[in-house]
């Protein structure tokens, strides 16, 4: 489903982003993570591409909202989830962001951004 593709996971309960890094390598996706902050999370993306990413929305050190900044520049696919909802101003920022409300099953996140991934490369080659 994934074809080898990069996915970021940002989750700072670790219960959770073992289940999403199982439920990628069960859809032939390759894990980058998990980061449990935002620090962490612009780390990886220092020295990773991409091609997806599933995140929470409120981490150990604050939303991640630069993650998001970072991300959308690409034009990366990205699924938030969350226990409490979106802050607002993540929200006016980008609209049109998928937001999950904890708790989602794993593998229902990774098959819903794997469309996300196959749609964008589609939109990227004209097709």
């Amino acid at each position: 489903m994934l074809n080898r593709s990069p996915i970021l996971v940002v989750e700072d309960e670790p219960i959770i982003a073992m289940a999403l890094a199982y439920a990628i390598r069960e859809a032939d996706g390759e894990v980058v993570g998990p980061a449990a902050s935002v620090k962490k999370a612009l780390t990886l993306l220092e020295t990773h591409t991409v091609a997806g990413a599933i995140m929470d929305v409120n981490l150990t050190d604050g939303t991640v909202l630069p993650v998001v900044e970072h991300l959308m520049q690409r034009q990366v696919p990205l699924i938030l989830q969350s226990g409490i909802g979106i802050p607002t101003a993540l929200a006016a920022l980008y609209p049109d962001l998928i937001v999950r409300i904890k708790p989602v099953v794993a593998d229902v996140l990774v098959a819903e951004l794997s469309a996300l991934i196959a749609d964008s490369q589609l939109a990227v080659n004209g097709l």
